[in-house]
């Protein structure tokens, strides 16, 4: 069944290679040296982990020995509680941890995790902007890219994501499925606000 499952995802991704000239990222039940190698052989430019690394951290040691830590993303699902402290959510962001994302993240950038992909739960699908505090701290404390998602309704709130937030990328799915923002739009947008965007 795996291998039938790891054999339709590196078609799909050799695929999408073929059609787009930009880099992607593909994550989704990476677990194995192999699974990352078939993807990367197929197109994929880095691959994204989230639950199955933080239940076996040394995934990431692994998958940064044997591809580079430019190759690994790490998904971290987080959602801030009552005591006002962000925790790092598994599953889809379903299951709470009692792990703070600034000491996840933190020991996943030591076991070579080259990028941080930051969702917040409380933010996303409503449209009213990015967790700025938070991704703000990550991306001053940590020597990683760090990507805001969750929240982005207008080029406002990447604008912010991006000088507020400190965040290197931002990301969105709706609004731009939805076509309610031309990414063109939204790239002129932050370079007439002065930011370093390429048109």
């Amino acid at each position: 069944e795996s291998q039938k499952k790891r054999k339709t995802l590196s078609a799909l991704v050799n695929k999408i290679a073929h059609k787009i000239n930009i880099p992607f990222t593909v994550g989704g039940g990476i677990k194995t040296e192999e699974d990352v190698s078939i993807l990367l052989q197929n197109g994929a430019d880095k691959i994204s982990v989230n639950t199955a690394a933080f239940i076996d951290p040394s995934i990431i040691e692994r998958f940064a020995k044997n591809f580079g830590s430019q190759c690994v993303v790490l998904a971290i699902d987080i959602k801030c509680e009552e005591d006002n402290n962000w925790y790092v959510y598994l599953n889809g962001g379903r299951t709470k941890t009692d792990k703070l994302v600034t000491d996840w993240a933190r020991e996943a950038v030591d076991l070579g995790v080259g990028e941080i992909l930051l969702t917040s739960m409380n933010h996303d699908g409503t449209k009213q902007g990015f967790a700025l505090d938070i991704t703000a701290q990550l991306a001053e404390s940590l020597p990683v890219p760090i990507i805001a998602s969750g929240g982005g309704g207008n080029a406002q709130h990447f604008y912010d994501a991006f000088t507020k937030g400190k965040a290197d990328a931002a990301l969105a799915a709706s609004i731009f499925h939805y076509k309610e923002l031309a990414i063109p739009d939204l790239k002129k947008y932050l370079h007439d606000k002065g930011l370093s965007i390429r048109l």
